[in-house]
């Protein structure tokens, strides 16, 4: 029962308007809200904060990519430690910054293989069932922040600290386009980044289409053919994992204190709306500056969710429901750096500067009705 899981995972109910559990997942009253945040699971005890989260393509694991170096892999279904993946000569603390599965794809590949980038500018392969690792690329001069894979699983982009952004063939490992603006003047100028790169985004429609942003105030729309920016996205600020698209709209989150979470057109480049993230409910004064940002999954995506610092949060809403909110994850001693949704579209997993992953789950109104008390059987 639901209201069994939040009790038992959480070790209380308040009662409220709808209900609310003391770990602070709150909702506001949202006319015609259809949905609502359940927690499920909370994973604590973690030596390092946590900087990417990623649900394996079952959706039965959960990797988390740690500040100490490590990468540790969770069962999702009861929050035990399957895997610890570090290698000794990245054991000196810096962390490993990004994590990515590589999609399904091609059926004859090895299941169960994760990429991770970390701040030695190294880039790893890890069978995650055996813990072993497969493959490691080092480049000494950068440090990895951004990585993503074609749908496929046929390529992959990587990109950090170097505002170039190199793609690799998954089963050579080879090196085989390299994306940079910067050169000549003027008109005749290639658009590009000039600072650190932060997140990374194929088109899923488009194999030859790359989203790229960071710390230089733009979204660079990349034609892997050409190996140039074909459209640049000037105002969005991206500390983060926190680019994501869907069909014809990018979502960007951007770490300031306004106009946070924007979404843009893909082919025209135009701003189609500015979410409104009011400010904190447990904190008024201080506004959330966004980190980590995505759509749910499969493409035809229902909702979003983002989360950051400042008010230290994280929040989903309802894309179909005008973006509606469904809830908020508040209260958190410290920042959300990192979120991923489940493969179903209805899990959510957020996670951060206090070293916990909390998972929870969206659910139809009239499930948590029925469920609610007074109401449960």
């Amino acid at each position: 029962k639901l209201l069994n899981r939040v009790m038992a995972t959480f070790g209380g109910y308040n009662e409220g308007k709808y209900g609310e559990t003391k770990i602070g997942y709150e909702d506001k009253d949202v006319a015609c809200g259809r949905h609502k945040l359940v927690p499920s699971m909370s994973i604590s005890g973690l030596q390092a904060e946590v900087f990417s989260i990623r649900f394996s393509p079952c959706g039965k694991w959960l990797a988390a990519a740690c500040g100490d170096g490590a990468v540790r892999v969770f069962a999702t279904t009861s929050g035990a430690l399957a895997q610890t993946l570090l290698t000794p000569q990245f054991s000196n603390g810096l962390p490993c910054t990004i994590a990515r599965w590589r999609p399904v794809g091609n059926t004859e590949r090895t299941k169960n293989v994760l990429l991770t980038g970390n701040a030695h500018g190294a880039l790893q392969h890890w069978h995650v069932t055996s813990g072993k690792c497969l493959n490691s690329y080092i480049d000494e001069e950068n440090q990895i922040y951004a990585l993503d894979y074609l749908p496929s699983g046929d390529r992959f982009a990587a990109a950090g600290k170097d505002p170039i952004i190199k793609i690799f063939d998954e089963d050579t490992r080879q090196l085989v386009s390299t994306l940079k603006g910067g050169f000549g003047f003027g008109l005749k100028g290639e658009h590009g980044h000039s600072n650190r790169i932060f997140s990374l985004k194929f088109d899923s429609s488009d194999p030859n289409i790359l989203a790229s942003a960071g710390w230089d105030n733009t979204i660079q729309i990349w034609d892997c053919r050409q190996e140039r920016s074909v459209r640049t996205i000037y105002g969005p600020h991206l500390c983060g994992d926190s680019l994501d698209i869907s069909d014809d709209n990018i979502l960007a989150g951007s770490w300031k204190p306004t106009e946070q979470l924007q979404i843009y057109s893909l082919s025209t480049g135009q701003l189609v709306r500015t979410i409104d993230w009011s400010s904190s409910y447990l904190s008024k004064q201080e506004p959330l500056m966004v980190y980590a940002a995505q759509y749910s999954k499969p493409t035809n995506s229902e909702f979003l969710a983002a989360g950051g610092s400042g008010a230290n949060e994280a929040r989903v809403f309802d894309i179909n429901n005008k973006y509606g909110l469904v809830g908020t994850v508040t209260g958190l001693a410290r920042g959300v750096f990192t979120l991923d949704f489940a493969p179903n579209g209805r899990r959510l997993s957020v996670a951060g500067g206090d070293a916990t992953i909390r998972i929870i789950d969206i659910v139809s109104r009239e499930e948590w009705e029925l469920e609610r008390p007074g109401n449960a059987q």
